[in-house]
């Protein structure tokens, strides 16, 4: 079980890699979209920067933001000439026609998150045409009335079955609890916003116990 850092914010990433927990980080149009305007690869490249300051090249998805398939190749080839990181992964949405972009990037050996999947079939797929991760959008799976773990299970149990290498990420998490389902349903991957992360290590009985052995040591080491 791995968790990624669902982030563009230099400072955010920052913080989470110098905890060293961190397997990956995953950014979004929308994400990138919530940072100060500045230039697109520059940006990238700064994030580059802070993970090998880091002294640990792990993986880092970066969407295409063009929706036709000829457009897609060209920009996620674009991207490896601009990024030169290895384990750059582009992230592609499913869909028919973006199963032909995953198909060509991988015939290039180049990496590919499959992004947006909202059921085991789009995952299946997506696997099936090379996608070296697929990304199953936690709640917005729950938001059409569906069980997300169960969908979550499902795909991961029929990776292992069938002998598919494909890593299974789930993202969209709300709540913390969400990252705890997801896992215990046999995720490969959280990719989780930096707002949870400082809240998966903490716990009130964790802070009672710390205070109650600081004050009773303070009572043995000082008594008067």
């Amino acid at each position: 079980m791995k968790l990624f850092v669902d982030s563009a914010n230099l400072e955010e990433i920052e913080e989470a890699l110098a905890r060293g927990f961190v397997a990956g980080i995953t950014t979004n149009p929308s994400i990138m979209a919530r940072e100060e305007r500045v230039d697109f690869t520059e940006h990238v490249h700064r994030i580059i920067g802070l993970i090998r300051r880091y002294g640990k090249d792990v993986p880092l998805s970066v969407e295409v933001s063009v929706e036709d398939p000829d457009e897609m190749l060209d920009q996620a080839l674009k991207f490896v000439a601009a990024f030169r990181y290895p384990p750059l992964s582009v992230k592609v949405p499913i869909g028919w026609n973006e199963l032909r972009v995953i198909a060509e990037l991988r015939r290039r050996d180049i990496r590919v998150n499959c992004t947006c999947c909202m059921s085991f079939n789009q995952a299946y797929m997506a696997a099936l045409a090379g996608a070296n991760y697929v990304s199953l959008f936690y709640n917005r799976i729950r938001d059409i009335g569906y069980d997300a773990r169960l969908v979550v299970a499902e795909t991961v149990r029929a990776f292992r079955e069938g002998g598919v290498e494909t890593e299974v990420i789930v993202g969209s998490i709300r709540h913390l609890y969400d990252v705890n389902e997801a896992f215990s349903a046999g995720a490969h991957i959280v990719t989780v916003p930096s707002k949870f992360l400082p809240q998966l290590t903490q716990h009130p009985k964790t802070t009672e116990a710390v205070n109650q052995f600081l004050s009773d040591f303070r009572r043995w080491s000082d008594p008067a």
